[in-house]
């Protein structure tokens, strides 16, 4: 399998990890170093599981999934990635880098940002159209 898509699948478990609140999932994918970052805000790994696995679990309230890779680029082994995460009523993007190191792809960062329903469709458009080009 390809760097690629290696991080496609694991994004994809990004994903599923979110959806289903499945802290092992979202563990074994992420670096133990991985600190959650927005506009003041700081998130050590640990603080961050804890806060998923205590909300409502999406799956279990019967959220469908509509997680979307908008773009990912891979140069060597460090990659970027843009996410569009709608999770328990809002839409967010992530921003989820990803390095290779010891032959293994983990994710080492993670920003994100909520946005409005207005700059939502077009930013959503935009990346999709872009993402669908550059495969």
């Amino acid at each position: 399998m390809q760097d690629f898509q290696i991080i496609e699948s694991i994004l994809t478990r990004y994903f599923k990890g979110l959806h289903h609140a499945d802290i092992a999932t979202l563990l074994s994918i992420c670096s133990p170093q991985l600190v959650l970052q927005s506009p003041n805000l700081r998130r050590p790994l640990d603080e961050w599981l804890e806060r998923v696995a205590s909300r409502p679990v999406p799956a279990g309230l019967g959220h469908e999934e509509h997680y979307q890779i908008l773009s990912l680029d891979v140069t060597g082994d460090q990659a970027m990635a843009k996410l569009y995460c709608p999770l328990l009523g809002h839409q967010y993007i992530d921003f989820i880098g990803l390095l290779k190191e010891q032959g293994e792809w983990k994710i080492v960062s993670k920003m994100y940002c909520e946005l409005s329903s207005t700059h939502l469709k077009k930013e959503i458009k935009h990346a999709v159209c872009k993402h669908q080009n550059n495969r």
